[in-house]
């Protein structure tokens, strides 16, 4: 039986606007995929960039919007044996959450936390993968270091926050008003530089005595890609995973090499299939126990009806909500 499914078509793309409510037809889950019935998906930066014709999906993936949801499975592929018709998930998806059923690999599957509710459960896998990789495996933040996420107030930031301080690192943030840095401080920020009205630099630089941070996180690059060098301490690690403010810019080296520092920096939608899994098992292992002794957990601004999509793109590249915008997609 062909099952037709309710999504979002953003067409050849353009303004929030271009998004428009349509229907099409569901493939049959295959291999180690699995169907989930939607309840809740999350929106994220990458959508809003896809949308606007500035960030193509990779090769293979689907072509519609929406990274993560959550919902319960109603089918499974013929390898799939990690889940069963019925039991409740939140997915990474290759794209295509913001529909009524969705398509996710099963090693890209969590289980819903104890005592979460499916939309919390919704906006942990893009956020939490991301972090998780970035952070923890690429740049190795460990206990008593100092760290920096630029952004703070958003759901890569507010995640890292909470990891970050969980895991043990001091945590330093920008942001872009009081109202920022009261709730990045609240979710576990040692400190909050308000950017408009200070040099994150020299703040930092002031606040550590000279000495820097271990790790940055940065999701602006531009101006800020000599300021994160320059603000390393020695072994530092920059972490780059999006460049607000562009990808280009005139860089001293010698700092990298005087003072021994990595930087790098990642995607994660075409990460191959096992290393999405690899990154879920770690979470799964490592996240989900914090999550269900009520650390970590997501921080939700705004939930919109699934049909209202283009008030959450606005929203999103208005800047100024507080964590994760959603889309509700049950009615």
């Amino acid at each position: 039986m062909t099952l037709r499914c309710t999504f979002i078509d953003h067409g050849k793309g353009g303004a929030p606007d271009c998004m428009h409510v349509a229907q099409r037809d569901m493939a049959a889950p295959t291999g180690r995929q699995v169907l989930i019935e939607v309840a809740y998906a999350g929106v994220n930066r990458p959508d809003v960039l896809q949308r606007s014709g500035s960030y193509p999906p990779p090769p293979g993936a689907s072509p519609y919007l929406g990274l993560e949801v959550s919902g319960a499975i109603i089918a499974v592929g013929p390898e799939v044996t990690a889940w069963k018709v019925g039991d409740a998930v939140c997915a990474l998806t290759p794209g295509g959450g913001y529909a009524q059923y969705c398509l996710a690999d099963e090693r890209h599957c969590l289980p819903v936390p104890r005592g979460m509710d499916l939309l919390s459960a919704a906006a942990i896998p893009e956020n939490y993968f991301t972090v998780w990789t970035n952070v923890f495996d690429r740049a190795r933040l460990s206990a008593g270091e100092k760290f920096l996420v630029h952004g703070g107030s958003s759901g890569i930031g507010l995640t890292a926050i909470q990891l970050a301080r969980a895991f043990g690192a001091e945590v330093w943030t920008t942001v872009g008003n009081p109202a920022k840095a009261d709730a990045c401080l609240k979710a576990g920020a040692h400190h909050a530089v308000q950017y408009r009205d200070a040099d994150f630099e020299a703040e930092v630089r002031q606040a550590t005595g000279g000495a820097g941070v271990d790790v940055i996180l940065d999701m602006v690059g531009g101006a800020y890609i000599n300021k994160n060098i320059r603000l390393l301490a020695v072994n530092g690690r920059l972490v780059q995973i999006a460049f607000l403010e562009g990808s280009k810019a005139e860089i001293d080296a010698l700092p990298i090499m005087i003072k021994r520092l990595q930087f790098t920096g990642s995607t994660l939608r075409p990460r191959s299939d096992d290393d999405k899994g690899d990154i879920a098992r770690s979470l799964a292992s490592k996240v989900v126990p914090l999550m269900e002794q009520g650390q970590c957990l997501p921080l939700i601004h705004e939930v919109f009806p699934l049909a209202e999509a283009a008030q959450a793109h606005a929203l999103m590249e208005s800047s100024k909500h507080i964590g994760k915008i959603m889309l509700k997609v049950q009615a």
